[in-house]
């Protein structure tokens, strides 16, 4: 989460005790939503949402969403909203509630694990991608060496800029940025003049 409004809500995981035939029953209803667990997010959670499981984002929210290769998303409910040509948006309830993890109950923020470096914090390590946090002190810098992996780096808060023999002269890396590191680069360095957050999202 980078940025949360007073009041806004994400929804995550169904709530203990609803089974495929509660959820069904609230979806005809237009009521799905009462069967979510829902919480009040602050800027810096984390949450892993794997196939399966029910979510839905609320107003009022910056994130930053880290998948896996696949653009399958099913729609219970939109929120009574419609497209630009006015009409409701496509829903798929009969593969919704067929692919749902009726098991996997509420989703909690993840606790960030530490690592050997001090400024890099693990949010996330499945079997499809790993995702890190850096934060960046002012006149800090942070050295991606090389693991024959590509990364992908993300400014998502203050701003930075990268440096190194094999890039030639720094480059600018304003909030809001993504970079792809190629695995061939034997090392990257991160640097920022006023701190900064980086997330970084690597195959396992």
């Amino acid at each position: 989460v980078l940025a949360a409004e007073p009041g806004s809500l994400i929804y995550a995981g169904l709530k203990r005790g609803f089974d495929r035939a509660a959820l069904e029953r609230e979806v005809n209803r237009g009521t799905s939503d009462l069967c979510l667990h829902r919480f009040e997010p602050a800027v810096g959670d984390c949450l892993f949402l794997p196939a399966g499981l029910v979510h839905a984002p609320g107003a009022g929210l910056l994130i930053a969403e880290i998948q896996q290769a696949s653009n399958t998303t099913f729609r219970l409910f939109d929120w009574n909203r419609v497209g630009p040509d006015g009409k409701p948006r496509q829903l798929h309830i009969e593969q919704g509630l067929a692919a749902i993890n009726y098991a996997a109950g509420p989703a909690a923020v993840q606790t960030p694990e530490s690592t050997d470096d001090p400024r890099v914090v693990r949010l996330v390590a499945c079997d499809k991608f790993v995702l890190e946090r850096v934060t960046l002190a002012p006149g800090e810098s942070w050295t991606l060496t090389s693991d024959d992996r590509f990364h992908i780096v993300s400014v998502v808060q203050g701003d930075a800029a990268t440096v190194g023999p094999e890039i030639g002269a720094s480059e600018a890396l304003p909030l809001g940025t993504t970079c792809l590191v190629p695995a061939c680069l034997q090392s990257t360095t991160f640097t920022s003049s006023s701190g900064a957050t980086l997330l970084t999202a690597y195959l396992p």
